[in-house]
């Protein structure tokens, strides 16, 4: 559910610090080692940017099928393509057959897709930049 709240710059700014913490440790990870904890790692750096953007316009989405709305949104909102957002869509459906099934990534699909999701990110906070707090 999307709701209109007071843009709030500050939390946008923590979840964007979160996210660079988080990529600072995932560098020091052996990603092909871990390839599922990588994947719910970059999926938590990807969803604390796309909320730190929407909170900074004064947009929350909360509820049932809110990862998958903010995906929708934020997909939207930034013009992001058809393959991107079906790519981001994978990934959401990945990290929760992984919470909640046991599932176990291939190193394949982070050797594959690691450029690709690091792009998103790049994109990311390069918007995330552009208006400055």
């Amino acid at each position: 559910m999307i709701t209109r709240v007071k843009p709030d710059k500050q939390k946008s700014e923590s979840l964007k610090k979160m996210a660079e913490i988080t990529l600072e440790r995932l560098d020091k990870t052996d990603m092909e080692k871990y390839p599922s904890n990588t994947l719910l790692d970059y999926y938590d750096v990807i969803h604390k940017l796309m909320e730190a953007l929407t909170i900074k316009e004064g947009v929350k989405i909360k509820g049932e099928g809110a990862h998958q709305e903010l995906i929708e949104y934020v997909a939207k909102q930034q013009n992001i393509s058809e393959q991107t957002r079906q790519f981001l869509q994978q990934m959401r459906d990945y990290r929760n057959r992984i919470y909640y099934e046991g599932f176990i990534v291939h190193k394949n699909y982070i050797i594959l897709n690691k450029g690709k999701i690091q792009t998103i990110i790049k994109n990311l906070f390069e918007e995330l930049n552009k208006h400055p707090t």
